[in-house]
């Protein structure tokens, strides 16, 4: 778990990170944001210094957003809080929004994320081939800190089957979505669909960016996250 120090103005978000990432995807907006918010970036089990677990049952987005709940409870408890997610991480938030007797975050930041993990071309392979494929995509992607390759596969069988498509009308909270048309992980047309399906989403595309927005577009990303941040705020204060 990282965070920054609390300042008395800041707005606090909690920023969860990729299938193949840790905390440290988030470190540059953070950083370029530093100003504005306070980041709480903690990593999911398997990752980092988290829980290791033993096969997949142990990876469900089940699993990872009853996670996120106790990250909640134990570092944020009754402060308001902005809820960002970067590829996978998306799909953990949509998860923990179906849980029961959740904090409600007062806004969502979603980034290179999908409704349907089931119709994503992540990886392709099983068995050593799959942990081949993992290896080669966390080069492409150019990760800072990258997951146990073993703890990523297990996560792939555990949530490839994913489709939240028929939940995001429930999703009542404001939420950016930042997504790139370059996104060979995760096309463009999966942006759409998280922005037709939440009613209050504003949808910002990124020209030619990637997949990897956090490290590869970090200026863009952190002024539209910052704008976001400074609508949502005087939203709720008002």
């Amino acid at each position: 778990m990282r965070h920054q120090p609390r300042g008395a103005s800041y707005t606090t978000v909690l920023a969860v990170h990729g299938i193949q990432g840790t905390y440290a995807a988030w470190l540059p907006v953070a950083k370029a944001c530093e100003s504005q918010a306070r980041f709480v970036m903690p990593n999911l089990r398997g990752r980092g210094d988290a829980f290791r677990g033993q096969d997949p049952g142990d990876y469900t987005l089940r699993a990872f957003a009853d996670d996120l709940q106790q990250v909640v409870r134990d570092r944020l408890g009754a402060s308001p809080f902005i809820l960002a997610g970067w590829s996978m991480g998306v799909s953990v938030i949509l998860e923990y929004l179906r849980l029961a007797d959740i904090a409600k975050p007062q806004g969502l930041i979603l980034l290179s994320g999908t409704p349907a993990l089931s119709l994503t071309p992540w990886f392709t392979q099983d068995g050593d081939r799959l942990l081949d494929e993992v290896a080669e995509r966390e080069k492409r992607l150019g990760l800072r800190q990258a997951a146990d390759h073993q703890a990523v596969a297990w996560t792939w069988e555990a949530i490839q089957d994913t489709d939240h498509r028929a939940s995001l009308a429930s999703v009542n909270i404001p939420t950016l979505i930042i997504h790139g048309t370059a996104d060979n992980d995760t096309p463009v047309d999966h942006a759409h669909w998280l922005a037709e399906g939440i009613a209050h989403a504003d949808l910002s595309i990124v020209d030619g960016a990637g997949h990897n927005l956090l490290t590869e577009n970090t200026e863009l990303v952190s002024q539209k996250i910052g704008d976001f941040i400074g609508a949502t705020t005087t939203y709720q204060e008002a």
